[in-house]
């Protein structure tokens, strides 16, 4: 399986969706991980709350930094708009997604930006096919 990360800067909201998006779509494909460059330690509440509007148990994430990952060459390292680079990561590809922060936004606000990153996610399931 190819190996996925995700990383944006507290590991708190956009790439904890982004990896349980992916083990929603990519299970026997892809095997994803999420951290951040300076993790806040705890997911999100809010992302949590978001995520069991659609059936997923995000509490059981844990919010980790980018040298808790298993140190592998990953297939794609993708950000989420944070503006990390993440050099130290080793990646065949690179991509950044652009995403805006959602943390201070409301419920639904907050469900637009966890609709895109799904859809992103499944994008790239079917790109790595």
């Amino acid at each position: 399986m190819k190996k996925v990360l995700f990383v944006c800067v507290e590991n708190s909201c956009r790439s904890q969706m982004a990896e349980a998006f992916a083990k929603i779509h990519g299970k026997g494909i892809i095997e994803s991980y999420s951290s951040g460059s300076k993790p806040s330690g705890i997911v999100n509440p809010k992302a949590i709350a978001s995520m069991a509007e659609i059936g997923y148990d995000l509490s059981a994430h844990g919010s980790v930094g980018l040298t808790e990952v298993p140190q592998v060459k990953y297939e794609y390292a993708i950000t989420m708009g944070c503006g990390d680079e993440c050099p130290m990561i080793n990646a065949v590809e690179r991509e950044d997604w652009g995403l805006p922060d959602p943390k201070h936004m409301n419920a639904e606000e907050f469900a637009k930006v966890r609709d895109i990153i799904e859809q992103e996610v499944i994008d790239l399931i079917k790109k790595m096919g």
